[in-house]
């Protein structure tokens, strides 16, 4: 299973709020967002202070896809 953050840049889009704005508001740094954009690991405490930022939950921001569908896409 791989992870996708899709949902979480569409939410960014929906309140336009920008890569730097979420970094901020987050406390997390650069590097966080850069991996949220190539869809790799990010720590549960990374994701827990973006939840927190957004006042969202896990499921607002991140989903579990099969790694063939990923490479599909």
């Amino acid at each position: 299973m791989a992870v996708s953050y899709i949902k979480l840049f569409h939410m960014m889009l929906d309140r336009k709020i920008t890569n730097v704005q979420l970094k901020d508001m987050a406390g997390v740094s650069a590097n966080i967002i850069t991996r949220l954009k190539r869809d790799e690991y990010v720590s549960i405490e990374s994701i827990e202070k973006i939840c927190k930022a957004l006042g969202c939950g896990v499921d607002d921001i991140l989903e579990f896809i099969d790694e063939e569908e990923k490479h599909e896409n």
